[in-house]
């Protein structure tokens, strides 16, 4: 629905003015007047040479994915509900949810993964000095229960991530009838094809960006190259598509519908073989219901299908001393610190609450390039974002933050400025999108009319 000419405008957009104050810019606009100059500044940020964009647990939540806290609470408990669990991993696994039930942890739950991966590397390699590490919470785990461990929390992770978008409705005409991360990337790649590629980061584990690449036709390289059973090779970003001089106009000329894919955190799809980063597709059909069970229910799944359920083969994690592991995890976030230190570019934050101290500091770093200008979409008028990055003031003049009014969030929790809104509504329209819906009513129109046509010569 159109919002009308007087409504109350339900945004905040804080940054830095003409005059380098930070305040709101969009403040005593109408709720159409703050969305055009929303669309219009998006529209001039999306032309500049170089584009990237970080997306985190946050855009996936419309989609049943969880937050990071969300996921740990889910993947703990499951665990801790497991009948074969040992007795030492089940001490670790309490402590751990007690000091989260409790906000005491030192640590993320991807910095705790990275412990214990670390530790179970310690206590396998043959190299190493050490047969074992004690844990705070109580005993010193085997190398075998450290690994039962991690094979059940990587179980767990895909179990929860293995999300699947909504087919398209047969009746969509519009951004704000198909699942927003169509939206969002139908509008991300419909750039000026003469500009610089597309870098889509994303510290999500789920395969939902992917999924809405394929149904959108748009081509992407995100590291891996092969087909049935892809092989990690980060020089694949340095290739790009076009097409050739004969079906160009006598010219080659670059394909437009492509971009770059970075999944910072690893993938559900990701698995070790043989020493080497591969990456295969797995079905997701199914586990949509996995995801309504309770606690027990979750952990005898797991442990009935302990055999056949992939896990998340290298699970989201720093490690110091497993170096084929860490390999890819090094290519890609030296890729992300490479792009956001290029010459005009515009860094778009979706769904990230900024927790994560390694990704923070590469963004902060970032602010010193003197032609960067970043945009954080926080639907949370209260979150502690807010105040980070007005704090930016100092490292640089071009950090915006669009957040919701405190009296739009409490009339609507989490209507505005959420990644579906900004996927839906905020990013301006393109053409293609319209015409590859109405295709696909075209498509639906000619399948029903032959299976009707079939159906009545039977």
């Amino acid at each position: 629905m159109a919002p009308s000419e007087g409504s109350q405008n339900p945004y905040r957009l804080i940054g830095p003015s003409e005059d380098g104050q930070i305040e709101d810019l969009l403040e005593g606009k109408t709720e159409r007047d703050a969305r055009q100059r929303m669309q219009a500044l998006i529209a001039e940020w999306l032309r500049m040479e170089n584009l990237v964009v970080l997306t985190a647990a946050g855009t996936s939540v419309s989609q049943g994915g969880k937050t990071m806290d969300g996921l740990e609470a889910a993947v703990l408990c499951t665990v801790g509900e497991m009948t074969d669990i040992p007795s030492s991993i089940l001490t670790i696994v309490n402590a751990r949810y007690a000091d989260y039930i409790l906000g005491q942890t030192s640590c993320g739950f991807e910095e705790w993964l990275s412990y214990l991966v670390n530790a179970h590397v310690l206590a396998s390699e043959k190299s190493s000095p050490f047969n074992g590490l004690s844990w705070k919470a109580g005993g010193t785990p085997s190398d075998a229960e450290l690994a039962w461990l991690i094979d059940a929390i990587g179980k767990s992770i895909f179990a929860e991530c293995a999300l699947s978008l909504p087919p398209i409705d047969s009746s969509a005409s519009g951004a704000g009838d198909i699942a927003p991360h169509l939206a969002f990337l139908s509008k991300l790649v419909a750039r000026d094809s003469n500009l610089g590629r597309s870098h889509l980061f994303t510290l999500n584990y789920d395969t939902l960006l992917e999924q809405a690449l394929e149904v959108l036709g748009i081509q992407y390289f995100d590291g891996f190259s092969g087909r049935t059973e892809a092989r990690f090779d980060p020089s694949v970003y340095g290739l790009d598509i076009y097409y050739p001089g004969e079906l160009a106009e006598g010219r080659v000329r670059r394909f437009d519908k492509f971009l770059h894919l970075y999944k910072l955190h690893g993938s559900i799809h990701w698995h070790a073989s043989q020493g080497e980063l591969r990456a295969r597709h797995p079905n997701l059909d199914g586990f949509a219901k996995y995801r309504e069970l309770g606690d027990k229910e979750k952990a005898a799944q797991l442990s009935a299908l302990s055999a056949t359920l992939p896990s998340v083969g290298i699970l989201p994690t720093s490690n110091k001393f497993a170096q084929t592991l860490t390999m890819p995890f090094a290519h890609l976030f030296r890729a992300f610190q490479i792009r956001l230190s290029a010459p005009q570019t515009f860094l778009l934050v979706l769904g990230y609450g900024f927790g994560d101290d390694h990704v923070t500091r590469i963004i902060e770093t970032a602010l010193m390039n003197p032609s960067l200008v970043l945009l954080v979409v926080e639907p949370n008028p209260s979150s502690p974002t807010i105040e980070r990055i007005k704090a930016y003031k100092d490292l640089g003049k071009r950090a915006f933050i669009l957040t919701p009014t405190k009296t739009a969030f409490t009339a609507e929790k989490f209507k505005y400025a959420t990644f579906d809104d900004f996927a839906r509504t905020l990013m301006p329209d393109v053409q293609w999108l319209n015409d590859f819906l109405r295709l696909r009513r075209f498509e639906k129109q000619i399948q029903s009319s032959a299976s009707h046509a079939s159906t009545e010569s039977e």
